[in-house]
């Protein structure tokens, strides 16, 4: 098959290559899938690039964990009527070699969730870390109906989603975004407020915009950089998901005034989430999906042989989801 790979970590340039591996064959509890599309994300890059958590550890690795494509084997313990489905693919090459960047590819069966025919899959492709993340930030300490909910960044691909399914999970949402671009994608996915925080207070606006009762949940792109503002916007007995830190990656915690507030942080690491999270997250991203009202990142694609382009304009951090075209199915 053709595929992407890489046997040592550095730039994209330098290290990804194009070419054919051997075609994989599934094994027990799993299916392989005829990829259509390869969805690539900043943990991608990071993968590939060796960060400290993410250093290479076999002899090579296709990149990129999101994807989707038809099942076209099964293996032993998986029921034969999955073979001819569409399924989007999440975590596809954690603590595995095989990802998504290559003709097939082979997951376990529980992490291969049915594409409705109705969506596409570009769109599939898109889902995995930015859906499944959005949603444990969003869910993941209860219910938001009826709450006032921030979304860092929310032109990002996970801030994008997780203000759509908060708005679906019947909570008033407030986005933070930095330009007028960055306004109107979190705009189209329904913030019911921008705040510009390259040029606005974000404290005293959303203070403003809450009559000065402030935020129940938050949901953060940038745990440490915010943290203060955070503790200053929510109310007693809030919450706040995270899933990164990249600014501040080992903050100093203001404990005694998040104890007396009595919140409540939920990190969020999409690949180890527990199984029974990843489930409910994929029924309501289906229910989603079949409702005909979702709305979906910018995308760049890119060509099967320009995977190195497509891992740069990641890097460059592009507003949107970066796609590489691996087949026409």
């Amino acid at each position: 098959m053709q595929a992407v790979w890489f046997e040592k970590n550095g730039p994209a340039a330098e290290v990804l290559q194009f070419g054919e591996r051997p075609t994989p064959i599934p094994g027990p509890g799993e299916v392989r899938v005829r990829v259509a599309v390869s969805g690539v994300n900043p943990s991608d890059v990071k993968r590939r690039m060796g960060s400290p958590t993410q250093k290479l550890a076999f002899p090579w690795a296709i990149p990129n964990n999101d994807g989707a494509g038809v099942i076209d084997a099964v293996g032993q313990g998986v029921d034969a009527s999955r073979v001819g489905e569409r399924v989007w693919l999440h975590s596809t090459g954690w603590m595995r070699p095989l990802g998504t960047a290559a003709e097939y590819t082979v997951t376990p069966s529980a992490r291969a969730f049915r594409l409705p025919d109705v969506t596409s899959f570009e769109v599939g492709a898109g889902l995995g870390v930015p859906a499944m993340t959005a949603h444990r930030a969003v869910f993941g300490c209860g219910s938001v109906t009826g709450k006032t909910v921030l979304v860092t960044g929310g032109a990002g691909a996970v801030g994008f989603y997780a203000i759509q399914l908060a708005r679906r999970g019947g909570a008033r949402v407030i986005a933070t975004v930095s330009g007028a671009d960055k306004a109107a994608e979190a705009r189209r996915a329904g913030a019911h407020e921008v705040v510009n925080y390259k040029s606005e207070d974000v404290v005293a606006r959303v203070k403003a915009l809450t009559g000065e009762a402030g935020v129940d949940h938050i949901v953060e792109v940038d745990f440490g950089a915010n943290l203060k503002a955070s503790v200053a916007l929510l109310k007693d007995s809030g919450s706040l998901a995270t899933y990164a830190s990249m600014a501040a990656p080992e903050p100093a915690i203001p404990f005694y005034p998040m104890m007396f507030k009595n919140l409540q942080v939920l990190w969020v690491f999409v690949y180890e989430m527990p199984q029974s999270a990843m489930e409910a997250a994929a029924r309501d991203i289906h229910d989603w999906l079949m409702s005909g009202t979702a709305q979906h990142p910018r995308y760049h694609h890119f060509r099967f042989d320009q995977a190195a382009g497509a891992h740069q304009a990641v890097e460059a951090a592009v507003t949107g989801k970066v796609l590489i075209d691996i087949a026409s199915l």
